[in-house]
């Protein structure tokens, strides 16, 4: 046997890191998609704007529509709001002040402690935000607060706050863009998100999160019934392309406290080498 032993190889990045352990995407990297996809999303609404004709034609075809079907009324909803100018303004603030930051933070959450969960996330997020993009141009559709036939009030105009000017003069968003909902969109999946990244029993609860948006985009008059339907349908194709991260055997069988027959297998041969 020889008596000077050779040192062992550095072992690459790649070999070195564990199979279940995901790098996190470059930060610059993401910073750069995520305010590139937030720009769209503000541009592409303002090419939707200066169709107020056809959005307000679009808006009583919808409310027809819901009516045929027999959907509730939205004024079911914006009625037990209205009981007291609190209530009101709680819904409204809720409208104007958690949709961007609770998605932010979603994300923020899934890079720093779920990397490959994030990237799945992002990925269905752009896809539905792409979707919902190309229909606000094909169908732009008045809000049922715009709508005099929906009897509706404008809850942020009367109670405030509002996120919305005049509609003739606000150049900073497009009111003409009712359908698909992305405020319920990016809610349900930052719920979906979250419930698939963690092991809680109380996982669940984070549909509480969407459930909430859905009364508040409707009893607030922003959106119809049918612009939360399709949005969510909207979310269930990008979920069924875009498919989630699932956990390795190996991550598995140690959270059972178990080795999985692969890790079995790599300490058999390294007391086996030991030995000779």
């Amino acid at each position: 046997m020889n008596a000077r032993t050779e040192p062992a190889p550095a072992e690459s990045d790649a070999t070195a890191r564990p199979p279940h352990v995901i790098a996190r995407p470059p930060l610059v990297r993401e910073l750069l998609l995520v305010a590139g996809l937030f720009l769209v999303y503000k541009l592409g609404r303002q090419l939707a704007t200066g169709h107020t004709g056809e959005a307000f034609h679009n808006a009583q075809r919808v409310w027809d529509f819901e009516r045929a079907v027999q959907l509730p009324g939205e004024g079911a909803v914006q009625s037990l709001l209205l009981h007291g100018d609190g209530l009101a303004h709680v819904a409204n603030t809720y409208y104007a002040a958690v949709h961007f930051p609770a998605t932010v933070a979603f994300l923020v959450w899934l890079y720093l402690r779920r990397p490959a969960h994030y990237v799945w996330a992002r990925r269905v997020l752009a896809a539905v935000t792409a979707a919902a993009l190309a229909l606000h141009l094909l169908f732009p559709l008045a809000p049922p607060r715009m709508l005099a036939a929906t009897g509706l009030v404008d809850t942020a105009r009367v109670y405030g706050p509002s996120v919305y000017g005049d509609p003739a003069t606000d150049s900073l968003s497009n009111q003409f863009a009712a359908m698909p909902s992305l405020h319920l969109g990016w809610a349900l999946m930052v719920a979906i998100g979250l419930i698939v990244a963690t092991r809680s029993r109380w996982r669940l609860l984070w549909l509480l999160h969407p459930l909430l948006t859905l009364l508040v985009i409707v009893g607030t008059a922003n959106h119809y019934w049918l612009d939360a339907i399709v949005a969510t349908a909207l979310l269930g194709l990008a979920l069924a392309v875009v498919q989630a991260p699932h956990r390795t055997a190996t991550t598995a069988g140690r959270a059972q406290g178990k080795l999985v027959p692969a890790q079995a297998r790599s300490e058999e041969q390294a007391l086996a080498g030991a030995g000779r």
